[in-house]
């Protein structure tokens, strides 16, 4: 992972992008491994752990009524949580995560293992949902890898359409 976090940090750089992370089911894994590059203040600007629906809501302004119709984990609470996040951070970057890590709060419909992103880079937003198999480390490790080569795939396809 250390070289894709390299890449990752060396785009955000060139680029001169900050970038601002929402986590829920990860709790603060995402920017930890953001900010254990030395100079990490160049390019990441803040980070909100919002593990209960309360703090989704007073934090980034997620509605109730989407989390009461779709779940907290759901790609339209994903999304509310992304655009939250750059409303409040500015940032050209935002990242939000929710699930389930495990071992308890599975459901048929959504098992654990089941989390949504959203991603909102320079004002193009887009949401999905992975399912990823193992206990509560290996989900969370898998949903940071997961946000990371996201970010370097699109930040590198959206600079080769420039």
């Amino acid at each position: 992972m250390s070289e894709q976090l390299t890449n990752l940090v060396e785009l955000l750089k060139n680029r001169s992008l900050t970038i601002s992370v929402a986590e829920s089911c990860t709790g603060g894994n995402l920017s930890a491994l953001l900010t254990s590059i030395s100079g990490s203040s160049s390019y990441f600007n803040r980070g909100y752990i919002t593990y209960s629906d309360k703090s989704k809501i007073d934090m980034l302004g997620v509605n109730l009524s989407t989390i009461n119709e779709f779940g907290a984990v759901s790609e339209q609470t994903a999304i509310e949580m992304s655009r939250g996040l750059i409303d409040c951070s500015l940032s050209e970057v935002g990242v939000a995560v929710t699930g389930i890590a495990g071992p308890t709060g599975g459901t048929k419909e959504k098992p654990v293992g089941t989390v949504c992103f959203s991603f909102c880079i320079l004002e193009n937003c887009f949401s999905l949902t992975k399912h990823f198999n193992g206990d509560r480390n290996q989900v969370v490790h898998h949903s940071v890898n997961f946000v990371i080569e996201t970010l370097i795939n699109e930040l590198s396809r959206q600079h080769e359409q420039k």
